[in-house]
């Protein structure tokens, strides 16, 4: 059936909207002092403009200052893309010869709402205009007011730091999510389709749109299956391979789907975003697995991005230091560890960090592939990620390729001579949903046991491990104070993996070394983390105080030093320790509750909370004297 004739003007709305999600006012500035956004012969109400321009005009001119401007040009078909960014450059150029004004930005924009759009972006360096990107990824989608301002302060076509909308993210997820609904893609195999998805388009040239469902298909699962082979983990590619339905209606629908995702994935710089220092595919599988039943039935919780990034500041990841996850899950740790390590050393050393000193294994070959995708995204192909029980694992030091790293070997199979070679844990293990199930504490041990003495462990854990008996109880007592010595505790937020209930904290432990009795251990109580509940969804939310940030310092300070002065703050933190009876050679609290909790003191009440108090006490007392007598 031929296509219906698409028009360029299709493209209008969708850009409008779009410059108004990412923050441009779209009022005229003739008519608006705030508005920002002149359409087509709008512009030419600015004399200067007009006199470069005559009688011409792009579909969009924006302003960005008062002498620049940023120029905008569509066209119907995603194959015009290269004449939409030309003819943008031609009016810039234009608009350049004035002495007065410039146009150091512009945009291509090519599609229409069948199809999606696509858009190419340049900034003007020198006498010609360079495509915008970070860190050599091109910008797929059009520039925000904030990031232009950016642009032209830096001078460079190079976006110094890519600023992420993580409310806008989470939007396009959810979004994503019914688009594939809609085609009936299960919803625990979502995840692995954009998995798929997104290893195709890590080439600069996209799946081919305009052929027919299986092809279109096939071309996916090729592109992805080659990346996979290139980087040494092609037996992963049978957990993502995407299968069309059998029905030919079916097939376009399921088509249709993947190429609306293809194109909302270009809308928020993907590729860009996935270089950067947040786990956006993170974020992507924490929308889709938590309408699937899969991650809840094996106790999968994703760990929330600003804890993993935190955990690897705290703990200070150097490119010397060998890491290690053994419940990795997607890999959001590992990519906090890899982008804080990124950030902090050179590329030479970068290069050995990630291809030799990154482990973590997961027993779900699923949650495996989206470390792997994850990490392939970074430049990473040698990381040694692997599916498998860590609990019949052990790691072992090893020099590989003439750097210091570590192998995998069975448990029990371990060189006596060989050391251990893990110097930094970072953890979130499965939550014990079942009497059968291993206990989260035994993760712990187990990677304790791969660990250099001297070497650093945080774990999230749920309170109940801390504070519960049997078990729990008799790992704290025999064998995580009698082997190790516990640096801190952090209570976290009640509602932190929701909509998954369970209360939550988080432990920094030093291996190797018992208890001292005298030692302080650092006590947190950081119920509130800059996040709130909106619409279903934890986002990050400026009118909320952020006790880990507040307390970061202070535990990354008493980390290395836990001799150092804490201020007590009632119910907050203090530095105390845990408490020891010489006489019964054992420790005072005979339930050992290893929590800020049993540790803080309360805060004194003020002669106002006293009185709200008693009011509210008095209050309680009259509609209990006046339920009795209505009883009566």
């Amino acid at each position: 059936m031929p296509r219906t004739r698409v028009s360029e003007v299709t493209s209008y709305i969708f850009i409008k909207n779009e410059l108004k999600n990412i923050g441009w006012n779209t009022s005229n500035p003739a008519r608006n002092v705030e508005g920002e956004v002149y359409t087509q012969q709008e512009c030419l109400d600015n004399s200067e403009i007009r006199s470069q321009l005559m009688q011409q005009r792009p579909e969009y001119t924006l302003k960005i200052q008062e002498d620049k401007f940023y120029i905008i040009e569509a066209k119907a078909t995603l194959e015009q893309i290269d004449v939409a960014y030309s003819e943008a450059k031609d009016y810039a150029q234009q608009i350049n010869q004035s002495l007065i004004i410039s146009a150091p930005i512009i945009s291509g924009v090519a599609g229409n709402d069948e199809d999606g759009y696509i858009v190419r972006s340049g900034y003007l360096q020198d006498t010609d205009y360079v495509e915008i990107n970070y860190r050599a990824k091109q910008i797929t989608s059009l520039i925000s007011k904030t990031l232009a301002l950016e642009l032209i302060a830096s001078n460079s076509a190079s976006i110094p730091e890519l600023h992420i909308d993580e409310s806008r993210m989470v939007k396009v997820a959810e979004h994503i999510n019914e688009v594939l609904h809609g085609a009936s893609i299960n919803k625990d195999e979502r995840a692995y389709a954009m998995a798929a998805l997104l290893l195709a388009m890590l080439d600069d040239t996209l799946p081919n749109y305009n052929a027919n469902p299986a092809v279109f298909v096939n071309d996916i699962n090729s592109r992805a299956k080659s990346v996979l082979e290139h980087y040494g983990k092609a037996d992963f590619y049978q957990y993502i391979e995407i299968r069309l339905p059998t029905g030919e209606e079916a097939q376009v629908k399921f088509k249709q789907s993947l190429v609306k995702t293809m194109y909302s994935l270009l809308k928020i710089d993907i590729k860009a975003c996935m270089n950067s220092g947040s786990d956006v595919l993170g974020k992507f599988y924490e929308v889709f697995l938590k309408y699937g039943d899969g991650a809840k039935d094996i106790g999968i919780v994703l760990t929330p991005r600003h804890i993993t990034q935190f955990a690897a500041r705290v703990m200070n990841i150097t490119h010397r230091d060998i890491v290690y996850d053994p419940t990795c899950g997607t890999g959001g740790f590992l990519v906090a560890a890899y982008d804080y390590v990124r950030n902090t050393t050179t590329k030479e050393q970068l290069s050995a960090f990630k291809d030799y000193r990154i482990f973590g294994i997961d027993l779900q070959p699923k949650a495996s592939v989206l470390a792997i995708v994850n990490m392939i995204f970074r430049g990473d192909g040698k990381n040694n990620i692997i599916n498998n029980n860590c609990l019949s694992q052990a790691i072992q030091t090893s020099i590989i390729d003439g750097i210091s790293s570590a192998k995998y070997i069975p448990k029990g199979a371990s060189d006596p001579v060989a050391g251990k070679p893990v110097t930094k844990v970072l953890m979130n293990p499965p939550f014990a949903l079942k009497d059968r199930d291993e206990k989260e504490y035994k993760f712990v041990q187990h990677a304790l046991e791969q660990m250099e003495d001297g070497g650093l462990l945080f774990s999230i854990l749920p309170v109940s491990v801390m504070t519960k008996s049997k078990g729990c109880y008799e790992w704290r007592k025999n064998v995580l104070l009698h082997d190790n010595t516990l640096l801190a505790v952090i209570t976290f937020p009640e509602d932190l993996f929701y909509p998954v209930a369970v209360n939550a904290c988080g432990v920094f432990i030093k291996k190797g070394q018992p208890h001292p009795k005298s030692q302080k251990v650092l006590w947190v109580r950081a119920i509130k983390d800059g996040y709130s509940k909106q619409k279903g969804k934890r986002l990050p939310d400026s009118r909320v105080e952020n006790n880990l940030l507040l307390n970061e310092a202070l535990i990354t300070s008493f980390i290395n030093n836990p001799s150092i002065d804490v201020i007590n703050v009632p119910e907050n933190t203090k530095a105390c320790v845990i408490g020891w009876d010489d006489s019964r050679n054992t420790w005072t609290d005979k339930d050992l509750e290893l929590i800020p909790e049993a540790f803080l003191d309360s805060s004194i009440p003020s002669s106002n909370d006293l009185a709200i108090q008693l009011e509210k006490q008095f209050r309680e007392y009259v509609a209990y004297i006046i339920r009795n007598k209505k009883e009566e």
